[in-house]
C-alpha cells in the first residue's frame, strides 16, 4: 500500500547511504550501477531495474499475462455504427482512429462514485502491450459549457484514482474502504474531468508483454494519443478549454505532456491531418510539484530550518548547518544533469541530493508530506495515510472492477514501486521540466503553481523560487509582484496568498503562484474548500485577488455564466 505523493525514497524508514566512491564508480562505468542499487537495497529505490535481474524479477508476471491473454476469447460486432468488443467477460465500446493506428480505446459507462453525472471508464490500448486505465466524470454544472481537465497524480508510479478517491474527485472512500460518500468540493463541480493512470503499470494500467515506460517524455506521447482518441470519441468536449492538473511528480509529467500537445498543435497548424484534433490547451496546473530540482532541492534547508513549521530547534545548529553544506554539491550534480541530460550525470544527482537533503527530514519521524504530523506507520501505513489502504480495498472489490471495465485478475495498487525505480534508474526526477514551460506561456498557455505550506517533499519556498527564476514574457512583472491575501468565495476565509500577473487584474492571471495555508502535499485533502475555490476560479478565469464581496459586484451569475 502506497500513497500519491512524490515517492522518492521515502516509502521506507531507511535513509540512503551512498559512499562517494560508489558515485565515482558509477560515473566511470554504467556497469557499476549495480553497486549503487545494492547499497540502496533497503529503501524504495533499492534493487533498481537493470539488466537481467530486472527481467527475471518480472518474468513470472509477464508469463502470467501471456498465458491469460492466450485464453481470452474476443467477440467483436457493430451496432448502430459503433464498434463493440467483449473481452474477459466484459463488454466495451471500441474506439479507433486511423491517424493513431497504434492505439485504441475500450470504453464502458459506470455509475459508481457519483451516479448523478455521466461517466466513462476503460483503457487506452497500445500495440506494444500497454493498457492505460482512465475514469471520466462530467461536470455537475453545465457540462456542455464546462472546461475539460486531466488530473494526474505523481510518484512516479502512483495512481490518479487515489487523487479521485482521496483528494478531489466526486466521492471519497469511507468506512475502511467498504463504501464511498459524495464529496461536495469535487473538482467536477465546474469542470469535466479525467483521471488517468499513467504510465503503464500504474493503478489499474497494465502491460501484457512486459513493455515498460521509464521517462516522462515517452510517457507524454501515450498521454497525447489518449487525449486525441478521447476527444475524437467525445467531440462535445473538443472545443472546450483543456487543463492539465498534476500533483507532485506531476510537476515533471505535466510540462512534458503540455510540451507535446503544444508542438503537435503547431505541426497541425502547418500540416493539417485528417482525424487529428487541435487540443485547446488552456493551462498547466502544478500542485505541490517537483519541476526545477536545481532550485527546489536547494530550498530544503531553508524550509525545514526557517519555514513555518521548522523541524530543527536551532536554524543555525548542527543539523541545519550540515544540511546547508550539502547544497553546493547537489546543485553541481543537478547542473551536470541539466547540461548533459544523461543517466551518467542524472542518476548520481538524484542519489546524492535525495539522500543528503531529504534523508535527514525522514529521520525526524514526521510525515514528510505534512510536517505538522508525526507518522506512526503501524497505524497510518507505510506512507503515513491510512486512507490509502481504504482506496485499495474499494478499488479491488469485484463489483467495482466489473463496473469500471477492469479485468477481474487485476490488482489495484495506489503506487507501484517498480515504476518508481525504473524512472529513478534514468535520473528522470532531476531533469529540468521547468525549461519546457516558457514556450507555452509565451503562446498564451496559462500557468498556475500552488503548494501547501506544510509540505516538506515539494515545499512552497522552492516552488515560488523557481517561478521567480523562470524566463518568459511575464517574468519581469512576476519578479516585481508581491503576495496578496487570497480569500475563498464560499467561506470568506484567508486560505493563503497569491502572486498573479497578466490579465490586467481582471482574470486569474497568466502566471500565478499560490501558497496554501495549513495544507500539506495533498492540498485538496487538507483544505478541500480552498483547493476547490482555487481550481474553480482558475479554470473559469475569475480573479484570485478579490474577496467574496468585491467579486460579487463583478459577476451577474456565479462563475461567469456556467449556471
Amino acid at each position: 500500500m502506497k500513497t500519491p505523493g512524490l515517492l522518492s525514497f521515502l516509502a521506507l524508514p531507511v535513509v540512503w547511504a551512498i559512499p562517494t566512491s560508489e558515485l565515482n564508480a558509477f560515473l566511470s562505468s554504467l556497469d557499476d550501477y549495480t553497486e549503487v542499487t545494492n547499497a540502496a537495497s533497503s529503501n524504495l529505490f533499492g534493487g533498481v531495474a537493470n539488466g537481467i535481474g530486472y527481467v527475471l524479477d518480472h518474468a513470472q508476471e509477464v508469463l502470467h499475462d501471456h498465458l491469460h491473454q492466450g485464453q481470452d476469447t474476443l467477440e467483436k460486432w457493430v451496432h448502430e455504427g459503433k464498434q463493440f468488443v467483449k473481452q474477459n467477460g466484459l463488454t466495451y465500446e471500441l474506439v479507433t482512429n486511423p491517424a493513431f493506428q497504434d492505439y485504441q480505446l475500450r470504453v464502458t459507462d459506470p455509475d459508481l462514485c457519483d451516479p448523478t453525472v455521466k461517466q466513462h471508464s476503460g483503457y487506452l490500448d497500445v500495440t506494444d502491450g500497454k493498457h492505460l486505465f482512465f475514469w471520466f466524470f462530467e461536470s455537475r454544472t453545465s457540462p456542455e459549457k464546462a472546461p475539460l481537465t486531466l488530473w494526474l497524480n505523481g510518484g512516479p508510479g502512483c495512481s490518479s484514482i487515489t487523487g479521485l478517491l482521496f483528494e478531489n474527485g466526486p466521492c471519497r472512500v469511507t468506512n475502511g474502504g467498504k463504501s464511498t460518500k459524495p464529496f461536495e468540493h469535487s473538482w467536477n463541480n465546474y469542470s469535466n474531468i479525467i483521471f488517468l493512470d499513467q504510465p503503464v503499470d500504474v493503478g489499474y494500467s497494465y502491460s501484457t508483454d512486459g513493455s515498460t515506460v521509464n521517462t516522462s517524455p515517452v510517457a507524454a506521447e501515450d498521454v497525447y494519443a489518449f487525449i486525441e482518441l478521447f476527444l475524437a470519441r467525445y467531440p462535445e468536449y473538443a472545443d472546450m478549454p483543456f487543463h492539465i492538473a498534476a500533483e507532485s511528480y506531476g510537476g515533471i509529467y505535466a510540462p512534458n505532456i503540455g510540451s507535446v500537445i503544444h508542438l503537435k498543435n503547431k505541426e497541425l497548424t502547418l500540416r493539417p491531418a485528417p482525424g487529428v484534433k487541435h487540443v485547446n490547451l488552456a493551462s498547466i496546473i502544478l500542485a505541490n510539484g517537483q519541476t526545477d530540482p536545481y532550485v527546489q532541492l536547494a530550498s530544503v534547508p531553508d524550509y525545514v530550518c526557517d519555514g513555518p513549521y521548522p523541524l530543527f530547534d536551532d536554524p543555525e545548529g548542527a543539523q541545519c548547518t550540515a544540511l546547508r553544506s550539502k547544497v553546493p554539491t547537489c546543485q553541481r550534480l543537478i547542473q551536470g544533469c541539466y547540461n548533459y541530460n544523461s543517466r551518467l550525470t542524472c542518476v548520481p544527482a538524484i542519489v546524492y541530493c535525495y539522500s543528503q537533503l531529504m534523508g535527514p527530514v525522514q529521520q525526524t519521524g514526521v510525515n514528510p508530506y505534512d510536517v505538522r504530523k508525526k507518522c506512526d506507520r503501524s497505524k497510518d501505513g507505510s506512507l503515513c495515510y491510512k486512507e490509502m489502504a481504504w482506496v485499495e480495498t474499494w478499488m479491488n472489490d469485484a463489483a467495482t472492477k466489473k463496473a469500471l471495465g477492469v479485468p477481474a485478475e487485476r490488482t489495484f495498487q495506489t503506487c507501484n514501486t517498480d515504476v518508481n525505480q525504473a524512472f529513478f534508474s534514468q535520473g528522470d526526477g532531476v531533469k529540468n521540466a521547468a525549461a519546457l514551460l516558457p514556450p507555452l506561456v509565451n503562446d498564451g498557455v496559462r500557468l498556475l503553481v500552488y503548494a501547501g505550506n506544510a509540505d516538506a517533499m515539494c515545499n512552497y519556498v522552492g516552488n515560488e523560487r523557481w517561478m521567480e527564476k523562470l524566463e518568459h514574457n511575464f517574468h519581469a512583472e512576476f519578479a516585481k509582484s508581491r503576495p496578496v491575501p487570497w480569500v475563498t468565495l464560499e467561506g470568506g476565509i484567508i486560505a493563503g496568498e497569491v502572486r498573479s500577473v497578466g490579465g490586467n487584474g481582471f482574470s486569474a492571471g497568466n502566471v500565478t503562484f499560490a501558497q496554501v495555508y495549513e495544507a500539506g502535499h495533498m492540498v485538496p485533502f487538507d483544505q478541500p474548500e480552498a483547493a476547490s475555490d482555487l481550481f474553480n476560479r482558475w479554470i473559469l478565469d475569475v480573479p484570485l485577488i478579490l474577496n467574496a464581496t468585491e467579486i460579487a459586484s463583478t459577476m451577474t451569475v456565479p462563475f461567469g455564466g456556467l449556471v
